[in-house]
């Protein structure tokens, strides 16, 4: 969706990487100014200002006052946000957003002149890869009434899916995305290196990866397990681990990974039996 040029949002962008390039993009799009954009990379904030026409490069985050604007976007790294915050020399009372999964609000207390906020995109970003924007959710949390009607307004021109979730929620959605995304992609990872081994296409997992995800968004997740491990199909299980011994960190996850698998099983039907006895 598109805003009127009457009601677009004048928008200045620190930070340059993966995020910021998304994120730059899809506000252009959507119809907002970002007139500015700084980076700690001055060729990284060049490049992506080239992407969004109109805009410029904040030159000395320490020396230079930023202009005025609407919002100003915090998409750097976790470990930056607070060092940027101290440098910048924002305009009194000014709306500042972080765009960090696991960063708390309160980051912001010791920065009494801004209206602090978190715009968290849960997505994951990668250069090349085109995103909808529609789809992904908008996680909202702010310190102050205007701040928070400011940061959902803009969040609402972005996304179909706008959440207010505070800062406990997001870390613990963060962290779940985690082992969603993070963890998901490195098995991943570990099954395309065993297929190129035997010259197999790590495609043909492609429908079985794609029902997994749709079964378990269907489901309980745990309640959908299937397997050999929760089988307790031991011939199977040692065929794996046999064939593992050359790769011992990965026979290290695999059998963690069973045993966990078998736990859960054990504890699930402990929870079912607990239920029905009441």
């Amino acid at each position: 969706m598109s805003l009127t040029a009457a009601s677009s949002l004048r928008i200045v962008l620190l930070g340059a990487g993966r995020v910021a390039g998304q994120l730059g993009l899809a506000l252009h799009q959507a119809g907002h100014n970002v007139p500015y954009i700084w980076s700690r990379t001055t060729a990284s904030a060049a490049a992506l200002s080239a992407t969004l026409p109109g805009s410029h490069i904040v030159p000395n985050l320490n020396l230079t006052a930023l202009p005025p604007a609407d919002v100003y976007l915090l998409a750097v790294s976790d470990a930056a946000i607070p060092t940027v915050l101290t440098q910048a020399q924002f305009p009194k009372g000014a709306i500042v957003a972080h765009t960090s999964g696991a960063v708390p609000l309160t980051v912001f207390d010791s920065h009494p002149g801004v209206q602090g906020g978190v715009f968290y995109p849960l997505q994951t970003f990668s250069v090349g890869r085109s995103i909808d924007w529609r789809a992904v959710p908008l996680c909202i949390e702010a310190a102050t009434p205007t701040a928070e009607a400011t940061l959902l307004a803009l969040a609402h021109t972005l996304s179909s899916s706008v959440q207010r979730i505070d800062t406990a929620q997001r870390q613990v959605m963060h962290l779940a995305a985690v082992f969603s995304c993070n963890f998901s992609n490195h098995l991943f990872g570990i099954s395309h290196a065993l297929l190129e081994q035997q010259q197999l296409p790590f495609a043909l997992l492609g429908p079985l990866i794609l029902e997994t995800v749709e079964k378990a968004l269907a489901n309980s997740p745990f309640t959908v397990q299937t397997g050999p491990a929760a089988r307790h199909d031991e011939p199977t299980l040692a065929r794996h681990q046999a064939a593992l011994t050359a790769y011992p960190d990965w026979l290290e996850l695999y059998n963690s990974l069973t045993d966990k698998i078998q736990q859960q099983q054990v504890l699930g039907s402990l929870n079912k039996q607990g239920g029905e006895a009441l």
